[in-house]
């Protein structure tokens, strides 16, 4: 869809009266709204006090307080006017080095006066079309960063109330305003209704029933996938249960194939711009396809918990190159599930070591987390080094279409003992505990595996006798609420003063970090020798 530069709000600073009246009349002729100003200083103040920025600022070079490269400089320093844009206009400043100058330091076109009306109308519609297509694009990539962290957060969810919850706080975050979501669950046919206002999700009181089923009833029972609509004020049965509004609602409603599972989010239709309205049938589905999935947990629980035992190794390997203890502690409350696996064998070059999680808490986590496992130890028992073997199962996750992705950090102790190769796809850094007893993180990594992207080259550490490595999957530090930096931080400072026997740093990090049952835990050691 093409971007409309009509109907700006255009910023003009010029110390002359007449030259002010000239352009501000070819402007408002051309639709646009002007704010006028006489010098820098006027300009910058109006900036700050104005709660409605414009959209573009014309400034004449010769100001009689500052030049109108100093105002650019200015505008552009503060964060919240740095975007935006600027045409500088001048009689006397002309040359090319002023040309130069004025682009340098941030303006978006030059223009000399006298200047011709279409001139300076083709100029402002060609820079108010880049910088609204700069600004739709930008805020459509927010959206879209949004609608993958509230797809993520949905593999959390307890319950239904839980997962309706998350939507509605989901679909606030994208969009910045107050969301509704009704869910039907597969089972009984029951609605939930949640809601955030103030930015706190919320069941409705006393949910009205006639207005939720109207919403799931967009979506047929006979019809799979999402449909958008967008009804009249009162066109669901009376006024929007949240803010009491009768004006017009975009309702985004999805059922998952062969199931009764159905989703519905409403926001009011004022709400959502022109590119929004894919992202919300979006977040709606993923919603309806979440909620299927926890119907589904308790079917997959059994075979999957017995996949997964079977995916894990039976025992670590005895090496001259290090002690190993390791520990790996099942879901034991909401999550059914999970995809936390970990890895410790003699390769060619040494000793390698990996922990990794598959995205969710699904019999697919586990599936896939068996074929990652697998996979791994096939291509590291090649004599692939980390990174290669990461790339060689990003390739693998693309060539299967994998319907999960996963973290992985690879660590691979060289038969020499004084080196390490890390290798980190996504997953917590491995923590470091040298001779010195000082402990660290390798904060290098790339991607998760799934996303198609390419992975770098692997980090080469100096190790020796002594030097303790750990590895954990997130469910050992990341609590709900809580700051996983600070946590990563504690861990450090145990580690710094833990013992040198790996059974023991496992059990001081599970003490002092006690699993909350709502993820499975992985955790790793190595002492080397």
């Amino acid at each position: 869809m093409s971007v409309d530069p009509s109907g700006a709000k255009v910023l003009l600073v010029d110390d002359n009266p007449t030259n002010r009246y000239v352009l501000g009349t070819y402007l408002r002729r051309a639709g646009h709204e002007v704010v006028e100003a006489e010098d820098g200083g006027s300009a910058i103040e109006l900036l700050h006090r104005s709660a409605d920025l414009p959209e573009l600022a014309v400034i004449d070079i010769r100001l009689p307080d500052m030049t109108g490269f100093e105002v650019c400089e200015m505008v552009k320093a503060d964060p919240r006017t740095a975007r935006l844009p600027i045409i500088h206009v001048s009689a006397s400043a002309i040359s090319v080095t002023d040309r130069a100058q004025g682009l340098n330091q941030g303006a978006d076109a030059y223009l000399t006066e006298p200047v011709a009306p279409n001139e300076l109308l083709a100029t402002v519609a060609a820079v108010l079309r880049y910088a609204r297509a700069r600004q739709r694009a930008e805020t459509l990539a927010t959206r879209l960063r949004e609608l993958n962290r509230a797809t993520l957060d949905f593999y959390s969810a307890e319950n239904v109330a839980d997962l309706a919850a998350r939507t509605a706080d989901g679909a606030r975050r994208m969009f910045g305003h107050d969301a509704l979501v009704v869910l039907r669950t597969a089972e009984d046919g029951l609605v939930q209704v949640i809601g955030t206002q103030g930015g706190t999700a919320a069941a409705v009181a006393e949910p009205p029933e006639r207005f939720a089923r109207a919403v799931l009833r967009l979506q047929s029972r006979d019809d799979a996938g999402v449909r958008m609509e967008v009804v009249p004020a009162g066109g669901l049965a009376g006024r929007d249960p949240l803010t009491g509004s009768t004006r017009a609602l975009a309702v985004a409603s999805a059922r998952v194939k062969g199931t009764g599972s159905a989703a519905g989010v409403v926001l009011p239709q004022d709400a959502l711009g022109d590119d929004d309205y894919e992202v919300l049938t979006q977040l709606a589905h993923a919603c309806a396809l979440s909620l299927e999935a926890l119907r589904s947990y308790r079917e997959e629980h059994t075979l999957a918990l017995t996949l997964q035992r079977t995916f894990l190794p039976a025992s670590l390997p005895a090496t001259p190159l290090a002690d190993l203890a390791v520990r790996y502690l099942p879901a034991s409350q909401t999550a059914e599930i999970g995809g936390d696996f970990y890895e410790a064998l003699t390769v060619p070059d040494g000793l390698l070591l990996a922990v990794g999680d598959v995205a969710g808490h699904s019999l697919d986590a586990a599936v896939v987390m068996g074929e990652i496992r697998h996979a791994l130890r096939a291509y590291a028992l090649e004599g692939h080094g980390p990174d290669v073997i990461l790339s060689h199962l990003e390739r693998l996750l693309r060539h299967v279409d994998s319907p999960v992705g996963a973290t992985l950090c690879v660590a691979l102790v060289e038969n020499s003992g004084r080196a390490v190769q890390v290798a980190n796809a996504g997953h917590l850094p491995l923590a470091v505990r040298d001779r010195d007893a000082k402990a660290y993180f390798v904060p290098e990594h790339g991607p998760m595996l799934g996303l198609g992207l390419s992975h770098p080259p692997a980090v080469r550490l100096p190790v020796g006798p002594g030097t303790q490595l750990v590895m954990v999957t997130d469910g050992l530090v990341e609590r709900r609420g809580g700051d996983l930096d600070q946590a990563l931080q504690r861990m450090a400072d145990l580690l710094t003063g833990a013992a040198q026997d790996p059974e023991g740093v496992c059990e001081l990090l599970l003490a002092s970090f006690p699993p909350d049952g709502k993820d499975d835990v992985a955790l790793m050691t190595a002492r080397l020798l």
